[in-house]
């Protein structure tokens, strides 16, 4: 069939500020679905070093880029670093208004700001999608905040918002669709469960490379943001029992991944004296991501317990169901759900507990292998993006159906 002209097509206008597209892959991937059903679709996005070009066209995707403030890690550098990211992607919102009409704004969070760039085209007649990824007054929390301080009250208000403001959200998993129907007050018809999940043939030509064993028998690895509810301090430590105190010579790790405490993490790893057997790798393409994955004897997903986590789906547990991999994790709600017994289950925010889980799933293949199977039965039949796509598209049915603008909105 051929495809709709672009002037005859729905246009979508997708804002990203925490990570660029295609790195983005949950975005990515609805870039891709929607594209696929027919909508014309332009995201707009940080630039990066990995991804530098300001304007580029990939598989029929318009994608606008805009140069990022500095990562923040204090509350007065987030005011700069959003501040910058709201008046470039509202300059590339009108852009794209004045040569199309955007029928239907996504806005994904973080941060629960990105309404401010969507109100102009809202006013215009647009509808709002928001594509819920993080329970920002929970992560605020994660980060040591307490739950009546008023930057925690503050993000709780645009959250509300935002869920205001909304013609229908996207809610990552269960927990999240909960805060919708409570705080965010929708109705239930107006949200809709897409869940982050690999496709179920990312992985199909990663093989094995034993370079990544460093010729040890046994590899245990992880892949994903090194930030600091991450839970790698957990990781290094039950590392540090493994080698240091057990005198496990036959166990490498290798961590696979970047974020804000990459360089403390690595740092904490030399003076350890770790460097042997624990290596991190920065982000690595997806070539090599892939065989360190396909490789592993046993992955570990170390996110620590606390509101934030435990409420959320974590791409990592997608990622090693893909590729079959049995794993350890902390006993979280969404971590159970998603892995099921394809996860051992330490005790929450125990690294000794975690440690003990890593030596016992690594001494037995043939459990590995059992709960590998399971894991990726589990994901190519419910939880795959293959499954999310009819869910995502009813989305965009609904909000395309509402009356749009502001006024209706909520």
């Amino acid at each position: 069939m051929t495809r709709a002209r672009s002037e005859d097509r729905v246009h979508v206008l997708i804002l990203v500020q925490n990570l660029p597209v295609p790195f983005d892959r949950r975005v990515w991937q609805e870039a891709m679905a929607l594209t696929s059903a027919g909508y014309a679709v332009h995201v707009a996005c940080p630039a990066t070093s990995e991804y530098p070009r300001r304007r580029e066209t990939i598989n029929g995707i318009r994608i606008y880029r805009y140069a990022p403030g500095p990562e923040a890690r204090r509350f007065g550098a987030y005011v700069v670093e959003y501040t910058i990211a709201i008046i470039a992607q509202l300059r590339i919102a009108l852009s794209i208004r004045r040569r199309h009409p955007v029928r239907i704004v996504h806005i994904c969070n973080p941060p629960d700001l990105l309404f401010l760039v969507a109100l102009p085209l809202l006013a215009l007649g647009s509808r709002l999608i928001y594509d819920h990824h993080d329970a920002c007054p929970e992560l605020m929390m994660a980060k040591g905040l307490r739950p009546q301080s008023w930057p925690v009250r503050l993000v709780r208000a645009f959250e509300r918002l935002t869920y205001r403001l909304c013609t229908v959200s996207i809610e990552t998993n269960e927990s999240y669709r909960r805060i919708a129907l409570g705080r965010g007050k929708k109705s239930p018809e107006d949200v809709f469960v897409v869940r982050s999940a690999p496709e179920s043939t990312r992985f199909i030509n990663a093989r094995p490379d034993e370079k990544w064993r460093f010729g040890r028998k046994h590899l245990v690895g992880y892949v994903g943001v090194m930030g600091l509810q991450d839970g790698l301090d957990y990781l290094i430590d039950a590392a540090r029992l493994i080698i240091s105190e057990w005198r496990r010579e036959d166990i490498q790790f290798v961590l696979v991944g970047s974020g804000p405490e990459y360089p403390r993490l690595r740092q904490r790893v030399q003076e350890l004296g770790l460097s042997d057997q624990v290596l991190l790798t920065g982000r690595l393409s997806d070539d090599d991501l892939g065989a360190v994955l396909a490789t592993a004897d046993v992955c570990v997903n170390p996110d620590e317990a606390n509101l934030m986590n435990d409420i959320s789906t974590m791409n990592k547990v997608m990622e090693y169901m893909a590729l079959a991999k049995p794993m350890v994790q902390f006993d979280l709600h969404e971590g159970r759900f998603s892995a099921g017994d394809s996860s051992l289950y330490a005790r929450r925010n125990d690294a000794a507990s975690l440690a003990r889980c890593i030596t016992r799933l690594v001494d037995d293949r043939v459990a590995c292998e059992r709960m590998g199977l399971l894991g990726r039965e589990r994901l190519t039949s419910t939880l795959s993006w293959e499954a999310q796509i009819p869910e995502l598209l009813a989305a965009y049915q609904r909000a395309s159906g509402k009356r749009g603008g502001w006024r209706s909105a909520g």
